[in-house]
């Protein structure tokens, strides 16, 4: 009688799964197989290093910080980073971007830094800053007419 003997680099621990993630704004799933044990913070990473490698668009990024998982199936909020992928007793998952306003309210910044950052890209905002006054935007607009 033969015995099946495993693998040394394989690891035995729990079941494995194939897993799809949509990636939102993108043309198709990533498949990948994981274990039941893992985190989904870990399931971020690894979906992210794949998107990468498979060179689709839009590029992302590397920051799994900057993410969020969503099961498909139920309409619920965002997956905890904390929880096992298996728990869930699901197989397709979306990922998506953080919305800026949580991103700024993760990473522990003022409210401050956050307003200026939003600022700084308005044309207003800039000839304001350019011209040191206060110039009404109806003003704006009609030096830019003429």
């Amino acid at each position: 009688m033969l015995l099946y003997k495993q693998k040394k680099n394989q690891v035995a621990k729990g079941k494995r799964f194939l897993l799809s993630v949509t990636v939102l704004g993108s043309a198709g799933p990533i498949r990948f197989v994981v274990n039941e044990e893992e985190l989904v913070a870990a399931v971020i990473d690894t979906a992210l290093k794949s998107y990468a490698r498979e060179g689709r668009l839009p590029i992302l990024g590397s920051d799994l910080n900057d993410f969020l998982l969503y099961c498909r199936n139920a309409a619920s909020d965002a997956i905890s980073p904390w929880e096992t992928i298996g728990s869930l007793g699901a197989r397709n998952f979306m990922l998506c971007k953080k919305p800026q306003h949580l991103k700024a309210a993760d990473d522990g910044r003022s409210t401050a830094a956050f307003a200026q950052k939003g600022g700084s890209g308005s044309w207003k905002a800039w000839i304001n800053k350019s011209l040191n006054l206060k110039i009404s935007p109806r003003w704006i607009s009609y030096i830019l007419i003429k």
